[in-house]
């Protein structure tokens, strides 16, 4: 596996993974309806733009890449109330990798882009009730 900045071409394949992981991880926890109008090939075009718009290493989107292409990322912005403080918009992976260290490596390597960028710390939301991310963040430091 190797992890790099994301590309606008790239846009569709992280577009995938996000509309693919939010699917299974947000169930019972978002209404369906949002979760069944999620469209990869809709969202592609803002993930292109906002991959664009990216200042490395102020603001990106890290992915993982294995031989079968992009399987995780991250996507990360200065945070708009808290100078200094990075904020962690995202970070999906694809359910078939779940548990296999994808998201292990994404953190220290969005964290090395927040030392590259003088950002004294880093912050980020979860939905209370999902308790799956709030174990893999927790553990995460």
């Amino acid at each position: 596996m190797h992890i790099r900045q994301a590309w606008p071409d790239d846009a569709p394949a992280v577009a995938g993974v996000h509309v693919r992981s939010c699917r299974v991880a947000f169930a019972g926890l978002v209404p369906q309806h949002y979760l069944d109008t999620m469209d990869p090939s809709r969202e592609a075009s803002e993930w292109r733009a906002h991959i664009a718009e990216s200042r490395w290493p102020s603001s990106g989107v890290p992915v993982a890449e294995t031989e079968a292409g992009i399987v995780g990322f991250t996507g990360f912005d200065p945070a708009p109330d808290t100078p200094g403080t990075a904020e962690i918009g995202m970070l999906y992976a694809m359910p078939e990798v779940w548990g296999t260290g994808i998201g292990k490596q994404l953190m220290p390597a969005t964290s090395r882009a927040f030392g590259q960028a003088d950002y004294r710390q880093a912050a980020l939301w979860v939905l209370a009730d999902n308790e799956r991310a709030r174990r893999f963040y927790e553990a995460a430091g």
